[in-house]
């Protein structure tokens, strides 16, 4: 299996490093390789030449019978044995060997009776000026990489923060904050030249900004529209509860009913696409807010409570929350509906069919709905917008064994119900409509 990286070896500024060292790296092995073969070969002829030049100076010494210099004789010791048959075998060569820890050039060639004539000249200088030269050639390359990473990195860094300041302003156009922009100074002035990440953030803020203005538009276009309908749906139910009684005028109420809810969900979805809303904090025990909104929505749900706990939030909202997510399971699921309260999370499920699968991956979307199910889809959108408000978590899947789960996870530290022991907790406490104090409505739908 492949080994896994850390996180920091996907980031553009590592990507650039390494390929700027590898790339310098190889420049420089290939430039000193050159150079070192090139002084090398020069050096190493040079002396070789002299070596040369002093053999032929010896050979005439010794066909002459005259006394040969130092450094030179007739199979000398300390010549190497490979040279030496080379020059017993007629031919004239050199060899670099070491005599006695000293670099020396050999130059030998054939003389009378099988033997070698040989001359030798200090090559300790010729490579100490190589070595010299490769300790260059190593230094320079490491001070050149050196400087060439720091001058990459600034650069790569200058637009590697520019990237990531244009996709930190994605994420926020992402999340809802329309308002976020990259205003990156060289789309500003349009004599100046653009480069390619500049043309990224102008286009982002282009984008942006259309997107927030077709956003506004709808989201006036309906809060008009509400605002519109509300005078006209108001006459039209007083005029209806004129109606004489009978099946005409229980349809009419109930259209009318009908409409006058639609009304009101999309003028509360309008003030949540502001995002002006603002909370109404305070401590609630959250089992009996809870049961009160099961009581209030008169459907057959069972309350559970593993665990109870204070939590700081706006009453209604939260009623909002809930009511609407009793109403989804009663309305596009089966019986048992079961409400559990787990400290701070607060799940509906029901056991039906579960939810489509195109809400658990998107979310709730308005006015769809699939399989002929009733409704406009706004009751979840409204829930998850709420509780958005509210600063909780609504999380929207099926359960493993059948049904639609719907957990809201509200916001809570541990000791933050501190205060709350003077919370009302009985039904007529907490204002109930129709239950009086000695009604024991709490048990209605606890079993």
């Amino acid at each position: 299996m492949r080994p896994r990286l850390p996180a920091w070896t996907a980031t553009l500024t590592w990507k650039a490093a390494v390929f700027i060292t590898v790339m310098c790296c190889a420049l420089a092995a290939l430039l000193g390789a050159f150079v070192h073969v090139a002084v090398t070969g020069q050096t190493v002829g040079n002396a070789r030449d002299k070596a040369l030049t002093k053999l032929q100076d010896v050979t005439r010494l010794y066909e002459a019978g005259d006394r040969l210099p130092p450094g030179a004789g007739v199979d000398p010791p300390g010549l190497p044995e490979s040279l030496r048959k080379l020059a017993v075998s007629g031919k004239r060569a050199t060899m670099v060997a070491d005599d006695n820890g000293r670099p020396t050039m050999w130059a030998a060639g054939p003389a009378d009776g099988g033997q070698a004539i040989a001359a030798e000249i200090d090559y300790a200088q010729s490579a100490k000026t190589i070595d010299g030269l490769d300790r260059a050639i190593a230094g320079s390359s490491v001070l050149a990489i050196g400087a060439t990473l720091l001058v990459g990195a600034f650069a790569v860094t200058r637009v590697t923060r520019r990237l990531h300041l244009t996709a930190t302003v994605a994420r926020k156009i992402s999340a809802g904050d329309l308002d976020a922009r990259v205003n990156d100074p060289r789309t500003k002035d349009p004599s100046r030249h653009q480069d390619e990440v500049a043309a990224v953030a102008g286009a982002l803020d282009t984008m942006a900004s259309s997107l927030q203005g077709k956003l506004e538009s709808e989201q006036r276009f309906t809060a008009d529209v509400a605002h519109e309908l509300r005078t006209p749906l108001t006459g039209l139910h007083a005029a209806a509860e004129l109606l004489p009684p009978g099946r005409p005028a229980e349809l009419v109420r109930d259209r009318v009913q009908a409409m006058r809810t639609l009304t009101e969900d999309l003028l509360e979805i309008s003030r949540l696409d502001s995002q002006r809303e603002q909370v109404e904090l305070d401590c609630h025990p959250l089992a009996p807010l809870a049961e009160r909104v099961v009581r209030g929505s008169g459907t057959e749900t069972q309350v559970r409570v593993v665990r109870e706990v204070c939590v700081e939030t706006d009453r209604r909202r939260l009623e909002r929350v809930l009511g609407n997510l009793i109403a989804n399971a009663h309305k596009h699921g089966r019986l048992p509906v079961i409400l559990t309260v787990d400290g701070p999370v607060v799940s509906v499920r029901d056991h039906g069919d579960g939810f489509p699968d195109y809400l658990v991956e998107h979310g709730p979307q308005r006015f769809r709905t699939e399989g002929g199910a009733r409704g406009h889809g706004l009751g979840l959108t409204i829930a998850v917008g709420q509780a958005k408000v509210l600063g909780a978590s609504l999380e929207l899947r099926n359960a493993p064994d059948g049904g639609a789960l719907a957990q809201l996870t509200l916001p809570y530290a541990e000791g933050s119900e501190a205060g709350c022991g003077t919370q009302a907790s009985d039904p007529a406490d907490l204002g109930l409509p129709g239950v009086g104090p000695g009604d024991d409505a709490s048990r209605t739908h606890t079993e």
